[in-house]
């Protein structure tokens, strides 16, 4: 075992150690020490040991920004996203967190405006800027075919959450945003729903598209019609879920059942339903998507669809990250399928059941 004293105690170190000292203290090359610090096989055991010596004891930590200009490229993960959904960016950045623990990558992340003439141009600067080993793509974003061959054309790797498959399978992690919003339907045409609204998601997100299609066409096959006036369109915001509901609930007769395209624009219909003196389930049963923290805070707690963001955005990252970086799923193989589920709480029951 070799023994080192602390920095600035006989070592000669001053200020931050480098891979320059921990060479100098283990007796090796520098190459020798980057070896180890990137985990390659091709060092013998007696000497990684040393060097991990005493790595330990000046208390070294190699600098994501460093090893990259050393390897023309970085140890960093981009995350890049146009959501107005706080609660499903923290999520994905804590699913991708998961994900890089312990493989030496590090996150970053870029919000940008899909809607912005420099909305390609400035994603691009953000990657060349970075040197990024590869990013990770939210949707809207993800659903932009321009960006995807932008990152082709300067050789970034990527990975892309959607509602459908865009892309190779060794680039995509699916939702089956559609099959869940069936079941959706089904749930409340069960109960005995027949006179229910729609809360859409804004036309330039995908899953709006597939939520919609897959709600209104699971009702159709069991014989029920959704009327357009009963179909407004949200912005995934909550204050656009009050204004739908309140749009909705204007309407004469008023429907029995509101399925909201998110939690967010679920917990809206709630304040609707609120101030107009609506009893949650009483009068009216809602039905969220997402299954975000606050789908179990509302009173009644809110029944909706399990959308496994977390794990979804650790998958993604784990696409990303070169074999032998992470335990686990390191560069998953073909496409990841996720099927989110319904979870049934307080918030629906038949109409006229008290």
């Amino acid at each position: 075992m070799v023994k080192v004293k602390s920095s600035g105690s006989g070592t000669g170190i001053t200020g931050r150690a480098t891979i320059n000292d921990i060479a100098r203290l283990a007796g090796v090359s520098k190459k020798t020490v980057s070896r180890v610090i990137n985990q390659s096989p091709f060092v013998k055991e007696e000497t990684r040991a040393r060097i991990d010596a005493v790595i330990q004891q000046i208390g070294y930590t190699p600098d994501p920004q460093a090893r990259g200009l050393a390897f023309r490229r970085s140890f960093l993960i981009g995350l890049i996203y146009d959501n107005p959904n706080a609660q499903y960016i923290v999520n994905s950045q804590e699913g991708v967190l998961d994900a890089l623990r312990g493989s030496g990558f590090e996150l970053v992340v870029h919000p940008c405006d899909r809607l912005s003439e420099d909305f390609i141009p400035g994603v691009r600067r953000f990657v060349e800027r970075q040197k990024l080993h590869g990013v990770i793509l939210l949707p809207p974003v993800s659903e932009d075919q321009g960006l995807a061959r932008t990152l082709e054309e300067i050789d970034c790797q990527f990975v892309r959450l959607a509602s459908v498959r865009l892309d190779n399978t060794s680039k995509m992690i699916v939702s089956s945003d559609r099959e869940a919003a069936a079941e959706a339907a089904t749930y409340l045409e069960a109960l005995g729903h027949r006179h229910i609204g729609f809360i859409a998601g804004p036309s330039h997100h995908r899953s709006a598209h597939e939520r919609q299609s897959g709600f209104v066409g699971a009702l159709e096959k069991r014989g029920l019609t959704l009327p357009p006036e009963l179909i407004v369109q949200g912005a995934y915001s909550f204050e656009s879920g009050v204004a739908c509901a309140e749009a909705l609930l204007a309407q004469r007769p008023r429907p029995t059942a509101i399925f909201a395209s998110n939690d967010e624009m679920a917990a809206g219909v709630y304040k609707a339903a609120y101030r107009l003196k609506i009893a949650i389930p009483d009068e009216l049963s809602v039905v969220g998507f997402d299954d975000s923290p606050v789908a179990s805070r509302l009173s009644p707690a809110l029944t909706t669809i399990r959308l496994p963001i977390r794990d979804m955005a650790r998958l993604a990252a784990s696409k990303l990250i070169p074999s032998g970086a992470a335990p686990g799923e390191a560069e998953a193989g073909g496409v990841a399928r996720i099927v989110p589920h319904l979870i049934v709480r307080d918030s629906a029951q038949s109409p006229g059941s008290t």
